[in-house]
């Protein structure tokens, strides 16, 4: 799904409505304000997007999510049984944080390829190996020395 053209189209509305105004210096205003929006009106119709495939996900038997491939959100169906016949570590822990994170793309191709090899979702890919990473403690080969010495 790409929204830039709907941002792209937001802005032009709004630029139409600046070349309404009497005077030039009122023009350029509205023209760097719509510019300006832009990032904001991004994070707004992803925040919809969401909403909407929060919406769907009550209407359906699995989830629908929303991942990102590059600037532009898609939407996947989860199937519930696939996504929980291995649970993730602490899976008994509630789902109560929600965060925002940036990838590069490559990373995030990456994560996506290794989820749906291994038959989940990213996000349970991601706290998954979250959990293992720090699961893994440093293991002590019994050849350090600790102690004082006396010169």
């Amino acid at each position: 799904m790409q929204i830039a053209h709907h941002l792209h189209a937001i802005q032009e509305d709004l630029a139409a409505a600046a070349a309404l105004a009497a005077d030039e210096p009122t023009a350029e205003a509205a023209r760097r304000l719509s510019q300006a929006l832009g990032s904001s009106l991004h994070l707004r119709l992803l925040d919809l997007v969401s909403e909407a495939a929060a919406d769907l996900s009550a209407a359906v038997p699995g989830r629908i999510e929303v991942r990102l491939a590059g600037r532009d959100p898609e939407l996947v169906y989860v199937d519930e049984e696939a996504d929980s016949a291995s649970p993730a570590p602490g899976s008994d822990d509630a789902l109560t944080a929600r965060i925002t994170l940036r990838l590069p793309d490559s990373l995030k191709v990456q994560i996506d390829v290794a989820s749906s090899r291994e038959g989940v979702s990213t996000n349970s890919w991601i706290i998954r190996a979250l959990a293992r990473g720090l699961d893994s403690r440093p293991t002590r080969s019994g050849r350090r020395l600790t102690g004082f010495a006396d010169a």
